[in-house]
């Protein structure tokens, strides 16, 4: 009877700190952040929709995340992502649903110019089964590719420059 009674009292827990979801999604990080692309697709679910600032109507694979960063990333070098502790929580809502939050800042030197970036992130991982099914990530690049255009017209200037006979 006791059983019962202190069975029907407990309650899952329904945020946390500490959980193996945030392990893993601290790992996932680090495998991106170091370059490590390939890395990333075990914390992935065969058919894990990506949403890296795009509505639910245009989800991405992760190949094409994969595929994206390699792409992107080769402009940079000192590439680092930091997510503080108390900036990392798992939820679980009322649907029973799993869902690990954080913010955190991306770092890294435009290889070409030098010019290095501090971009403040959110990404949001849901879980099933110790899998990321859905992962929402929102940050602004327009800094960067401001940066970037302003570079490129320099470059293209710079070329275009006849040097006087």
């Amino acid at each position: 009877m006791m059983a019962l009674i202190f069975g029907a009292c407990k309650q899952e827990a329904r945020y946390t700190m500490q959980a193996p979801e945030i392990d893993s999604v601290k790992a996932l990080l680090a495998a991106s952040a170091s370059g490590d692309y390939e890395g990333q697709r075990p914390f992935y679910a065969e058919n894990a929709q990506i949403f890296i600032n795009a509505t639910k109507e245009n989800p991405i694979t992760v190949d094409q995340m994969i595929e994206g960063q390699k792409s992107e990333m080769g402009d940079f070098s000192q590439i680092s992502v930091t997510v503080e502790d108390d900036a990392i929580e798992m939820v679980t809502t009322d649907n029973g649903e799993k869902w690990v939050n954080c913010w955190g800042t991306w770092k890294a030197t435009h290889t070409a110019s030098g010019k290095s970036f501090e971009i403040p992130f959110h990404e949001t991982f849901q879980f099933v089964d110790g899998k990321i099914v859905k992962d929402h990530g929102y940050w602004d690049n327009s800094t960067i590719m401001s940066a970037m255009m302003e570079y490129e017209a320099a470059q293209k200037a710079a070329a275009d420059t006849v040097p006087a006979m």
